[in-house]
């Protein structure tokens, strides 16, 4: 069964808070942090994970999504914080079962491509 989440993600001032929803939350985590999402969070560098929900359904993942958007900020913050009252990036605990490619094999690999 395939999990729906609704996340959020704010900047190292917490100036700004997005809300968004994804089937694959690292995937979406690390497009955020690497810049590869052109618009708001690109814009305002909200690149720390500091909230997110699973769901089963996505007509449910979509309709809290839109429920928290309608929100006042005050409420925003305080379900933040229900779950993660220092507001800490949450990113490092998603990525640390994730492999990422080392330097050097990158290079190998970009370096078999081009034959």
């Amino acid at each position: 069964m395939k999990a729906f989440y609704v996340y959020m993600m704010t900047n190292r001032s917490r100036v700004v808070l997005y809300t968004g929803i994804t089937n694959s939350l690292v995937r979406r985590v690390w497009q955020h942090q690497s810049g590869e999402i052109e618009g708001f969070t690109k814009s305002y560098k909200a690149n720390r994970l500091v909230y997110y929900e699973c769901f089963d359904d996505p007509r449910d993942a979509i309709a809290h999504e839109k429920e928290i958007k309608g929100w006042w900020r005050e409420k925003k913050n305080a379900l933040v914080e229900t779950k993660n009252p220092k507001w800490t990036d949450l990113s490092p605990m998603l990525f640390q079962h994730v492999k990422r490619p080392s330097h050097t094999s990158a290079v190998r690999g970009a370096n078999n491509d081009r034959s």
